[in-house]
């Protein structure tokens, strides 16, 4: 690319297409177009060929799409299948068809088999069932790796694709009940240390930025008190503040920072190419896409810990054994993009604070 290239970045108001248009900007690119959801629907076939037409960027960046925590995947299936299939389709083969010269299709790392191999590699694809809860969702980014590899090798395109692990930074999503586990938790660490200096004054200034519908900011303080202890926020009789949070506090997660996670994807689109990827004297091309993530993992015990000296919570960090694990450990092989020349740099715990400090401004 060129730093007046023109490049596309669909879903460049998300977690991911901010953090990857704030990279491109840092490195001097220039030259972006860019379209809000009620500016394109990328749903809409005949919406999206217009704009490839009239537009016809020169590089794609595919980070839009649907996406939710574990009750959200699990409860819109259709929803989550149907409408990232049809993004994808519409923009990967408008951009074939009006000669785009490279597309990052950005996945995620739930295409994987819920039992493979630890760490899991690129070549696990296709080798197990899923994990139930999200499987309408890693069917739809799985079609999307075979989708630009099927170009690649019918076309002659440049489709390269990538799949992150746990992402978190600046723009996630801090809803209470669909967020993913990183910003939910550090919300309510947030929250709970509110409660245990007696600042509500705090906690509904946080209710104001962030409405919930059944704790309004204005609402009596015994209704947010409720809703806290909903959300597992409890003062105990001793005045000590408790957390709980869901499972035993053993299963391993892996974590990148968003904006680790941009600069990777700008590398792969400046340095590396499908042909790169494409294993050499052989009749079959599987698996050309390519896991980022941090290689290093830890217990959400110790996620938790991380989150309470960033947050000063002092009160005690219960975990609900009755409440369900989910995977016990999900950990990418990233040796392949560091034979690439890639590696992560932001650490958990710097990052977390980052995270933190963007939270209370």
């Amino acid at each position: 690319m060129k730093s007046d290239s023109k490049i596309y970045i669909a879903g460049h108001k998300g977690l991911v297409g901010s953090a990857l248009h704030r990279n491109l900007l840092q490195k001097g690119y220039t030259n972006f177009v860019l379209r809000t959801i009620d500016e394109l629907d990328l749903t809409n076939q005949a919406a999206v060929a217009e704009f490839f037409a009239t537009e016809k960027p020169e590089y794609v960046f595919l980070a839009a799409a649907k996406v939710g925590g574990i009750m959200a995947n699990n409860i819109y299936r259709g929803q989550f299948i149907f409408e990232n299939l049809q993004i994808q389709n519409n923009i990967i083969h408008n951009a074939w068809a009006y000669g785009v010269k490279k597309l990052l299709f950005l996945g995620s790392s739930c295409i994987y088999p819920k039992n493979a191999p630890q760490p899991m590699s690129e070549d696990c694809l296709l080798t197990g069932e899923l994990e139930y809860t999200n499987e309408p969702y890693a069917i739809a980014k799985i079609a999307g790796i075979k989708v630009c590899e099927s170009y690649n090798l019918q076309y002659g395109t440049n489709f390269v694709s990538v799949m992150p692990t746990n992402l978190y930074g600046p723009n996630d999503n801090f809803h209470l009940k669909n967020s993913h586990v990183l910003p939910g938790m550090l919300r309510k660490m947030y929250l709970a240390h509110c409660l245990e200096r007696n600042d509500m004054d705090a906690i509904r200034r946080d209710l104001t930025k962030l409405p919930v519908a059944e704790a309004p900011a204005d609402a009596p303080e015994e209704t947010i008190l409720d809703f806290l202890a909903s959300q597992g926020i409890h003062k105990d009789a001793d005045g000590t503040v408790s957390l709980d949070l869901w499972g035993t506090g053993n299963p391993l997660r892996e974590f990148l920072h968003v904006e680790d996670m941009a600069d990777a994807c700008v590398y792969v689109m400046e340095n590396i190419d499908f042909d790169d990827l494409k294993p050499k004297n052989s009749v079959e091309v599987r698996n050309t896409h390519i896991n980022i993530g941090s290689g290093k993992e830890l217990t959400i015990r110790q996620l938790s810990e991380i989150v309470q000296r960033v947050t000063g919570f002092k009160g005690n960090i219960r975990f609900d054994a009755t409440k369900p694990d989910g995977t016990m450990r999900k950990l990418l092989d990233v040796s392949k993009l560091e034979k690439l020349g890639w590696k992560a740099k932001i650490e958990l715990e710097q990052g977390v604070k980052a995270v933190f400090e963007g939270y209370l401004k």
